[in-house]
């Protein structure tokens, strides 16, 4: 009888770790990117897109993020456009992708995600503040400069730590 209960209990711990869903997963990897731990997020989210490849641009989204922070700006990138293709109405997808194409050096390709930021959220002083570090490093002092006062006037003192640096 204690070896049918043992079975018992083995079967159901191998059915219920075995038996997590797709959003089980996504959280779990939300949460380890929130810890730091981007290889373990991105075990779990690709577990997670798996198990439900339709489910949204969040899982992607998370995935890139996690992918960006260990360096893999390219892997991210790629992650982004499928999250950008399933939500290209979210000014955060294209500001998060310009992100991840300066950080490449990419810093043309990071203006043009940064100005559809804008156009979508035309007072979003993280898109700005992105955008001027961008057109500094191009060399475009006076309209970097002016992205970081506009970033300033929406809310973002950081952007004073940048006019003070490059501007002055």
């Amino acid at each position: 009888m204690k070896k049918i209960f043992l079975l018992q209990i083995t079967l159901f711990a191998f059915y219920y770790a075995n038996s997590q869903t797709a959003t089980d997963y996504f959280m779990r990897g939300v949460e380890k990117v929130r810890l730091g731990d981007y290889r373990g997020a991105i075990a779990d989210l690709n577990k997670a897109i798996a198990l439900d490849p339709n489910k949204g641009s969040s899982y992607y989204y998370t995935r890139g993020v996690a992918k960006d922070q260990l360096g893999d700006h390219r892997g991210a990138i790629v992650d982004f456009n499928l999250v950008i293709a399933l939500d290209p109405f979210d000014s955060a997808n294209y500001n998060t992708r310009g992100v991840a194409k300066a950080r490449l050096g990419d810093h043309k390709g990071a203006i043009a995600d940064f100005n559809e930021a804008i156009m979508l959220d035309p007072i979003s002083d993280i898109a700005y503040f992105n955008r001027g570090k961008s057109k500094i490093k191009l060399g475009q002092k006076d309209s970097g400069c002016l992205d970081f006062s506009k970033a300033g006037e929406f809310g973002l003192d950081r952007a004073y730590d940048e006019i003070r640096q490059y501007c002055n």
